[in-house]
Protein backbone atom coordinates (compact mmCIF):
# COMPACT_ATOMS: atom_id res chain seq x y z
CA UNK A 1 0.00 0.00 0.00
CA UNK A 2 1.28 3.65 -1.12
CA UNK A 3 2.02 5.76 2.21
CA UNK A 4 -0.64 8.33 3.75
CA UNK A 5 0.87 11.24 1.93
CA UNK A 6 0.93 9.53 -1.62
CA UNK A 7 -2.75 8.19 -0.45
CA UNK A 8 -3.80 11.55 0.51
CA UNK A 9 -3.52 12.81 -2.97
CA UNK A 10 -7.02 10.80 -3.71
CA UNK A 11 -8.98 12.96 -1.11
CA UNK A 12 -11.42 15.51 -2.03
CA UNK A 13 -11.31 19.06 -0.93
CA UNK A 14 -14.46 19.22 1.01
CA UNK A 15 -14.07 23.06 2.11
CA UNK A 16 -15.76 24.32 5.00
CA UNK A 17 -18.23 22.58 6.67
CA UNK A 18 -20.72 21.59 9.14
CA UNK A 19 -21.29 18.91 12.24
CA UNK A 20 -24.00 16.98 13.46
CA UNK A 21 -24.84 14.09 15.82
CA UNK A 22 -27.84 11.90 16.39
CA UNK A 23 -30.98 14.50 17.42
CA UNK A 24 -29.09 17.18 17.32
CA UNK A 25 -31.81 19.96 16.03
CA UNK A 26 -34.27 18.20 18.44
CA UNK A 27 -33.16 21.08 20.50
CA UNK A 28 -35.43 24.23 20.33
CA UNK A 29 -32.91 26.80 17.80
CA UNK A 30 -30.78 24.11 17.17
CA UNK A 31 -28.80 24.26 13.52
CA UNK A 32 -30.54 22.87 10.64
CA UNK A 33 -28.00 21.50 8.26
CA UNK A 34 -30.02 21.97 5.18
CA UNK A 35 -31.76 25.11 6.13
CA UNK A 36 -27.66 26.56 6.26
CA UNK A 37 -26.71 24.67 2.97
CA UNK A 38 -30.00 26.34 1.00
CA UNK A 39 -28.74 30.17 2.85
CA UNK A 40 -25.11 29.85 2.84
CA UNK A 41 -23.98 27.05 0.61
CA UNK A 42 -20.49 27.91 1.39
CA UNK A 43 -20.45 27.26 5.02
CA UNK A 44 -22.33 23.69 4.25
CA UNK A 45 -20.43 21.96 1.77
CA UNK A 46 -19.90 18.76 3.78
CA UNK A 47 -21.37 17.38 7.05
CA UNK A 48 -19.93 15.46 9.63
CA UNK A 49 -22.03 13.26 11.08
CA UNK A 50 -21.13 11.76 14.02
CA UNK A 51 -22.10 8.36 15.07
CA UNK A 52 -23.25 6.00 17.84
CA UNK A 53 -24.38 2.78 16.19
CA UNK A 54 -26.43 2.34 18.76
CA UNK A 55 -28.55 5.03 17.79
CA UNK A 56 -27.93 5.16 14.19
CA UNK A 57 -28.31 8.05 11.73
CA UNK A 58 -31.05 10.76 12.31
CA UNK A 59 -33.27 12.11 9.65
CA UNK A 60 -31.16 14.77 9.03
CA UNK A 61 -28.30 12.94 8.10
CA UNK A 62 -30.35 10.44 6.55
CA UNK A 63 -31.72 13.01 3.97
CA UNK A 64 -28.35 15.05 3.32
CA UNK A 65 -26.86 11.81 2.32
CA UNK A 66 -29.92 10.98 0.24
CA UNK A 67 -29.08 14.24 -1.90
CA UNK A 68 -25.63 12.85 -2.63
CA UNK A 69 -24.65 15.85 -0.37
CA UNK A 70 -20.86 15.64 1.14
CA UNK A 71 -20.21 13.74 4.06
CA UNK A 72 -17.64 12.80 6.89
CA UNK A 73 -18.37 9.46 9.54
CA UNK A 74 -16.90 10.96 12.84
CA UNK A 75 -17.52 7.77 14.99
CA UNK A 76 -18.66 8.31 18.99
CA UNK A 77 -18.20 4.98 20.24
CA UNK A 78 -15.06 3.16 19.61
CA UNK A 79 -11.70 2.98 21.97
CA UNK A 80 -9.09 2.51 18.94
CA UNK A 81 -6.64 1.31 21.28
CA UNK A 82 -8.85 -1.85 22.33
CA UNK A 83 -8.97 -4.83 19.42
CA UNK A 84 -12.55 -6.24 21.07
CA UNK A 85 -14.07 -3.28 20.28
CA UNK A 86 -13.69 -4.37 16.45
CA UNK A 87 -15.97 -7.32 17.08
CA UNK A 88 -18.06 -8.46 13.76
CA UNK A 89 -21.98 -6.40 14.87
CA UNK A 90 -19.88 -3.69 15.44
CA UNK A 91 -18.12 -3.41 12.10
CA UNK A 92 -20.81 -4.73 10.04
CA UNK A 93 -22.81 -1.75 11.53
CA UNK A 94 -19.70 1.30 10.59
CA UNK A 95 -19.73 -0.71 7.18
CA UNK A 96 -23.70 -0.45 6.46
CA UNK A 97 -23.52 3.18 7.66
CA UNK A 98 -21.28 3.51 5.56
CA UNK A 99 -22.86 2.43 2.45
CA UNK A 100 -25.06 5.28 3.62
CA UNK A 101 -23.15 8.27 4.00
CA UNK A 102 -20.32 7.47 1.27
CA UNK A 103 -18.08 9.41 3.58
CA UNK A 104 -15.08 11.17 2.14
CA UNK A 105 -13.13 9.26 5.31
CA UNK A 106 -13.74 7.99 8.79
CA UNK A 107 -12.57 10.32 12.03
CA UNK A 108 -12.96 10.57 15.58
CA UNK A 109 -11.74 11.26 18.82
CA UNK A 110 -8.90 8.82 19.83
CA UNK A 111 -9.81 8.17 23.18
CA UNK A 112 -11.87 7.12 25.69
CA UNK A 113 -15.51 6.34 24.20
CA UNK A 114 -16.57 4.24 26.92
CA UNK A 115 -15.62 2.39 29.98
CA UNK A 116 -15.71 -1.53 30.38
CA UNK A 117 -17.65 -2.91 27.60
CA UNK A 118 -19.49 -1.23 24.80
CA UNK A 119 -22.93 -0.41 26.86
CA UNK A 120 -25.55 2.44 27.04
CA UNK A 121 -24.64 3.86 30.44
CA UNK A 122 -20.81 3.27 30.41
CA UNK A 123 -20.15 6.14 26.92
CA UNK A 124 -17.63 9.24 28.03
CA UNK A 125 -15.27 10.79 26.40
CA UNK A 126 -12.02 10.97 28.03
CA UNK A 127 -7.78 11.21 26.27
CA UNK A 128 -5.63 8.76 25.74
CA UNK A 129 -2.45 8.57 28.03
CA UNK A 130 -0.20 10.59 26.68
CA UNK A 131 2.95 7.90 27.12
CA UNK A 132 4.92 6.06 24.59
CA UNK A 133 3.65 2.84 25.44
CA UNK A 134 -0.01 3.73 24.33
CA UNK A 135 1.09 5.10 20.68
CA UNK A 136 1.05 1.47 19.52
CA UNK A 137 -2.17 0.13 20.15
CA UNK A 138 -3.99 3.39 19.23
CA UNK A 139 -1.88 3.25 15.82
CA UNK A 140 -3.00 -0.53 15.52
CA UNK A 141 -6.66 0.31 15.98
CA UNK A 142 -6.13 2.77 13.57
CA UNK A 143 -4.35 1.02 10.74
CA UNK A 144 -7.16 -2.37 11.43
CA UNK A 145 -10.10 -0.04 11.12
CA UNK A 146 -8.72 1.33 8.08
CA UNK A 147 -8.23 -2.19 6.70
CA UNK A 148 -11.57 -3.65 7.68
CA UNK A 149 -13.44 -0.41 5.85
CA UNK A 150 -11.16 0.51 3.27
CA UNK A 151 -11.60 4.11 4.35
CA UNK A 152 -8.69 6.48 5.86
CA UNK A 153 -9.22 6.84 9.75
CA UNK A 154 -8.17 10.40 10.83
CA UNK A 155 -7.59 10.12 14.86
CA UNK A 156 -8.50 13.33 16.76
CA UNK A 157 -7.20 15.60 19.64
CA UNK A 158 -10.13 14.64 22.08
CA UNK A 159 -10.86 17.47 24.77
CA UNK A 160 -10.19 17.05 28.79
CA UNK A 161 -10.43 18.79 32.03
CA UNK A 162 -7.48 17.02 33.25
CA UNK A 163 -4.45 14.87 31.54
CA UNK A 164 -1.97 12.26 32.08
CA UNK A 165 1.20 11.13 30.73
CA UNK A 166 5.09 13.16 30.33
CA UNK A 167 4.51 13.73 26.40
CA UNK A 168 2.97 16.82 24.51
CA UNK A 169 -0.22 16.15 23.56
CA UNK A 170 1.42 17.09 19.86
CA UNK A 171 4.26 14.64 20.22
CA UNK A 172 2.10 11.44 20.74
CA UNK A 173 -0.37 12.21 17.88
CA UNK A 174 3.27 12.78 15.47
CA UNK A 175 3.72 9.60 16.77
CA UNK A 176 0.36 7.64 16.15
CA UNK A 177 0.47 9.20 12.83
CA UNK A 178 3.68 8.07 11.94
CA UNK A 179 3.57 4.63 13.38
CA UNK A 180 -0.43 4.01 11.84
CA UNK A 181 0.63 6.14 8.92
CA UNK A 182 -2.10 7.77 9.14
CA UNK A 183 -3.80 11.80 8.33
CA UNK A 184 -4.77 13.98 11.07
CA UNK A 185 -7.82 15.37 12.42
CA UNK A 186 -6.55 18.45 14.83
CA UNK A 187 -9.58 20.27 16.21
CA UNK A 188 -8.00 23.55 17.56
CA UNK A 189 -10.55 24.00 20.47
CA UNK A 190 -9.37 21.08 21.84
CA UNK A 191 -6.15 21.87 21.75
CA UNK A 192 -6.57 25.32 23.27
CA UNK A 193 -8.07 23.55 26.21
CA UNK A 194 -5.06 20.96 26.45
CA UNK A 195 -2.48 24.14 25.94
CA UNK A 196 -4.27 26.22 28.94
CA UNK A 197 -4.50 22.81 31.04
CA UNK A 198 -0.87 22.16 31.09
CA UNK A 199 0.13 26.33 31.48
CA UNK A 200 1.57 26.45 28.29
CA UNK A 201 1.63 28.95 25.38
CA UNK A 202 -1.00 28.17 22.48
CA UNK A 203 1.41 27.19 20.05
CA UNK A 204 3.72 24.87 22.30
CA UNK A 205 5.11 22.18 20.58
CA UNK A 206 3.97 23.05 17.36
CA UNK A 207 6.74 22.01 15.13
CA UNK A 208 6.48 18.25 17.17
CA UNK A 209 3.40 17.35 15.10
CA UNK A 210 4.01 16.47 10.81
CA UNK A 211 1.16 19.07 9.47
CA UNK A 212 1.62 17.90 6.02
CA UNK A 213 -0.58 14.82 7.61
CA UNK A 214 -3.08 17.39 8.89
CA UNK A 215 -6.14 16.55 6.61
CA UNK A 216 -8.99 18.31 8.80
CA UNK A 217 -9.39 20.98 11.20
CA UNK A 218 -12.56 21.73 13.58
CA UNK A 219 -12.83 25.53 15.56
CA UNK A 220 -15.36 25.49 18.45
CA UNK A 221 -16.72 28.01 20.67
CA UNK A 222 -15.77 27.46 24.40
CA UNK A 223 -16.91 28.78 28.04
CA UNK A 224 -14.57 29.86 30.89
CA UNK A 225 -15.61 28.54 33.70
CA UNK A 226 -14.31 27.60 37.40
CA UNK A 227 -15.57 25.50 40.66
CA UNK A 228 -13.91 25.48 43.72
CA UNK A 229 -11.04 28.25 42.34
CA UNK A 230 -10.65 25.59 39.44
CA UNK A 231 -10.64 27.30 36.36
CA UNK A 232 -11.83 25.20 33.35
CA UNK A 233 -13.02 25.63 29.66
CA UNK A 234 -15.83 24.06 28.61
CA UNK A 235 -16.21 22.63 25.15
CA UNK A 236 -19.68 23.79 24.68
CA UNK A 237 -19.86 24.52 20.65
CA UNK A 238 -21.06 27.81 21.21
CA UNK A 239 -20.78 30.83 19.21
CA UNK A 240 -17.87 32.48 20.84
CA UNK A 241 -14.90 31.46 20.29
CA UNK A 242 -11.39 31.74 22.75
CA UNK A 243 -8.35 33.85 21.24
CA UNK A 244 -6.26 31.14 21.91
CA UNK A 245 -8.65 28.95 19.80
CA UNK A 246 -8.17 31.31 17.09
CA UNK A 247 -4.36 31.55 17.08
CA UNK A 248 -4.47 27.64 16.94
CA UNK A 249 -6.03 27.89 13.82
CA UNK A 250 -4.38 30.69 12.18
CA UNK A 251 -1.45 29.17 12.77
CA UNK A 252 -2.33 25.67 11.72
CA UNK A 253 -4.28 26.32 8.65
CA UNK A 254 -0.84 28.30 7.85
CA UNK A 255 1.27 25.03 8.62
CA UNK A 256 -1.35 22.29 7.26
CA UNK A 257 -0.61 22.63 3.46
CA UNK A 258 -2.39 19.21 2.64
CA UNK A 259 -5.39 20.73 4.38
CA UNK A 260 -8.47 19.37 3.11
CA UNK A 261 -11.44 20.21 5.62
CA UNK A 262 -12.65 22.47 8.22
CA UNK A 263 -15.83 21.78 10.26
CA UNK A 264 -17.45 24.75 12.51
CA UNK A 265 -19.07 22.78 15.69
CA UNK A 266 -21.72 25.00 16.46
CA UNK A 267 -24.90 22.17 15.63
CA UNK A 268 -27.45 23.68 18.46
CA UNK A 269 -27.15 27.04 17.94
CA UNK A 270 -29.36 28.95 15.53
CA UNK A 271 -28.10 30.08 12.05
CA UNK A 272 -28.13 33.91 12.50
CA UNK A 273 -25.98 33.19 15.66
CA UNK A 274 -23.38 31.29 14.05
CA UNK A 275 -23.00 33.27 10.61
CA UNK A 276 -20.28 35.31 12.27
CA UNK A 277 -18.74 32.35 13.28
CA UNK A 278 -18.73 30.88 9.82
CA UNK A 279 -17.53 34.47 8.68
CA UNK A 280 -14.44 34.62 10.86
CA UNK A 281 -13.27 30.93 10.10
CA UNK A 282 -13.39 31.67 6.09
CA UNK A 283 -11.67 34.60 6.35
CA UNK A 284 -8.77 32.88 7.86
CA UNK A 285 -8.80 30.64 5.03
CA UNK A 286 -7.19 30.46 1.38
CA UNK A 287 -9.46 32.61 -0.92
CA UNK A 288 -9.31 29.00 -3.45
CA UNK A 289 -10.43 26.90 -0.19
CA UNK A 290 -13.93 25.57 -0.97
CA UNK A 291 -15.15 22.40 -2.28
CA UNK A 292 -14.23 20.94 -5.40
CA UNK A 293 -16.56 20.80 -8.16
CA UNK A 294 -14.84 17.73 -10.57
Amino acid sequence: MPDFLDRARALPRLGLGISTEYGARRQDGALDPAALRAAHPTYAGFLEVGVELAKGLDDDAQAWAARGWPTTYHFLDVNLDEPEDFDPAWLAGMRATIDVLDPAWLCGDAGLWHFGARDRGQMLLLPPILVREAVAPMAAGIAALREATGREVLPENPPGAAFVGDLHLLEYFAAVAEAADTGLLIDCAHLAIYQRCRGLDPLAAFDALPWERVIELHVAGGSEAEVDGLGWVDDDHGPEVLADTWAITEAAIERAKNLRAVVVECERNPIPAVVPLFAATRERLPADFTAATS
